[in-house]
Order: structure tokens, then sequence, then C-alpha cells
């Protein structure tokens, strides 16, 4: 494969806001391809309620196993009815310097039979094994997923 470039463009605002957009992404249905970004509230000036650098690190390495495990389990023909993924970025101070020593990974998988849920944690396992922004960072990746089954919920309900 090729390589592909990716293109953002970021423009400071006022105070620790600015606006980042992707010319790829410009359309309507998407605020023109473009959400606001600021330093979090935990910094000097930071402003709550807008996404930060570390939410969107955090949601990359979220949304990748995500689209991946959505090809893997296409590959494998895995029956599945939802995917949905909780995920905590870790930062803290490490020899003197930020970073983001840690992403944790709850993605919750609803499959349609029992007799797949072993396939269903083989499909998660590779699925955070091949994902490329977690394979693009020095973070500690950790995945506690959960499996549920369809057939056991609507016997429930």
């Amino acid at each position: 494969m090729d390589a592909h470039f990716y293109n953002v463009q970021i423009a400071w605002n006022k105070d620790r806001k600015g606006m980042m957009c992707s010319p790829e992404l410009n359309v309507p249905t998407q605020h023109d391809g473009c959400i606001e970004v600021a330093t979090p509230p935990e910094f000097p000036k930071g402003i709550p309620g807008v996404w930060s650098p570390e939410h969107l690190f955090t949601a990359s390495v979220s949304s990748c196993l995500m689209t991946t495990f959505l090809a893997i389990a296409e590959n494998s023909n895995l029956e599945f009815t939802s995917f949905h993924c909780d995920s905590k970025g870790k930062l803290e101070k490490i020899e003197g310097k930020f970073m983001m020593s840690e992403v944790i990974l709850e993605p919750v998988v609803t499959i349609v039979h029992e007799k797949d849920r072993e396939r269903a944690e083989r499909v998660l396992q590779k699925s955070e094994a091949a994902c490329l922004i977690s394979n693009s960072i020095k973070s500690k990746i950790t995945m506690v997923s959960t499996i549920l089954v369809a057939e056991t919920q609507s016997k429930g309900a």
C-alpha cells in the first residue's frame, strides 16, 4: 500500500482556543470539516467543554479500534448487533514531561449467538493488535472487553 497523507489545518482564534479543520472533510453536515479545540481545563487558562488534544488522542485510539474491529469482524463473518467503546486517556508527568501514558479501551460487543463468544473475543484481540494508531504511539494500551449476547438480552426483556 502506498503512503497516505491526512491533512489537518489549525488556526488560533483567541485565548487558548482554535479551530481545527480538514479539507478532506469539508461537508456541510460536519460543520465544514471543522471542530473547535482548546487547552483542557486542567491546565492554566484551559477551557472546559471543548475538544482538547488529549481527548482527540484518546478518540484516535478508540475510533481506530472500532474501524479495525469492523473490518476484521466482516472478514471473519462475525454476526454482531452493536459495538461501542468507552475509553480513558491517562495524562501524567513522567521524567519531567507530560505524556499520554496509557489509553484504556472498554469495548462492548453484542453478538447474535452465544457460540460466537470466543470468536468475538479473538476478533477484538486481533483488532487491538492491528490498530494502526495503537501501533504508532508509545502509550500503553489496555483493553478490557465485554461480550454480550443479543438472544440472551431479548429473553430477559
